[in-house]
């Protein structure tokens, strides 16, 4: 048992660093601006899925709205840069303080529907930001978007190229890591993990589970921001089509596939859907010639499907951030809070 436990220790203390330092000299052996620009994007989406994991896996609420949060991040940077111009610094700040602020004002009556009323809700929001950025074509362009953004720059280091893009956002998801990791073994992860167990028991104890989901809606809307102003400055050009009702479904399907409530959940459900979807784009021709994308998709759902019976739980079930609080609601000492009764 001791020996056990002591190769578990090193597993822990030498794995971890191993593969991240292997995972970041990729781009030092792989000689593909294809496959680097995949990683990259599966960075991006992993930042969205990680605010949508304590969303989701936590505060219990669902949104299907996150498509329009990232697009607000990424037309806050092409026109706060473009039309105005704005330091690409400042413009990454409004991208991330706009969504926020629009979060916290349609957040506290829209969290007060639940359920499917709750997902129709979070739906037509996503569904009204898309209307927007194609209709208002004096300020977002319209359907042709807003091209000619400038690289992002921080002090002298200018990102233009994507080996260095590739490096800022996968220290900004490790940077979001960590943050989150500490956040749910804080006071307030605790009592956001007695939520997603009972909300009712969380209220008798005395937690203001309203005020709770807000802060984790704004918070998920924050990071979502954050990643389109990226998307913005990688790109450099936007426009209404990447940020539609089907990327919001697709953020969902990532935290779902996996694993809500764990830590490595949202990396593995970002990689897992873009990584299949660029194998189904290239396979499916090969077996059907002449096929379209609504093969694609048949194929994409079967396999999500079949996944989804045989691991319910997600692929980052066997990563949860803390294993034991996710099994018994939290006592009301447990979150700093006087015991009811």
């Amino acid at each position: 048992m001791d020996r056990f436990r002591c190769l578990m220790k090193i597993k822990k203390t030498f794995l971890w660093p191993a593969a991240v330092l292997l995972f970041l000299a990729l781009p030092l052996v792989i000689d593909s601006n294809y496959l680097i620009s995949v990683l990259i994007v599966i960075g991006l989406y992993t930042i969205i899925v990680q605010g949508l994991g304590i969303l989701m896996g936590y505060a219990g609420q669902v949104s299907f709205g996150h498509g329009g949060f990232f697009g607000l991040g990424g037309y806050a940077v092409a026109i706060m840069t473009t039309r105005y111009g704005w330091h690409p610094v400042l413009a990454l700040l409004a991208a991330i303080i706009l969504p926020g602020l629009i979060a916290a004002i349609i957040g506290r009556p829209t969290l007060k529907l639940r359920e499917l009323y709750l997902a129709m809700g979070t739906m037509g929001f996503g569904i009204l930001i898309h209307t927007m950025f194609n209709e208002a074509g004096e300020l977002t362009g319209g359907p042709s978007g807003i091209a000619g953004i400038p690289y992002l720059t921080i002090g002298g280091l200018t990102f233009d190229n994507d080996i260095k893009f590739f490096y800022l956002i996968w220290a900004v998801v490790l940077l979001v890591l960590f943050g989150i990791n500490n956040l749910i073994r804080s006071r307030v992860g605790r009592a956001l993990r007695a939520i997603s167990e009972s909300e009712h028991a969380a209220e008798t104890a005395g937690i203001d589970t309203g005020k709770l989901k807000l802060k984790a809606f704004i918070f998920s809307a924050l990071l979502a921001g954050l990643a389109g102003g990226l998307y913005a400055f990688y790109v450099t050009f936007v426009s209404p089509a990447p940020f539609g009702f089907n990327t919001s479904v697709q953020f969902v399907l990532m935290a779902v596939v996996g694993g809500l409530g764990t830590f490595l959940g949202p990396l593995l459900g970002a990689a897992l859907v873009v990584l299949l979807g660029e194998l189904l784009r290239w396979a499916i021709p090969l077996v059907i010639p002449g096929a379209g994308g609504e093969y694609e998709i048949i194929f994409f759902g079967l396999i999500l499907v079949v996944l989804m019976i045989y691991r319910p739980e997600g692929l980052g079930a066997f990563g949860k951030i803390s294993k034991s609080p996710m099994e018994k609601t939290p006592a009301a000492s447990d979150v700093g809070l006087p015991e009811s009764g």
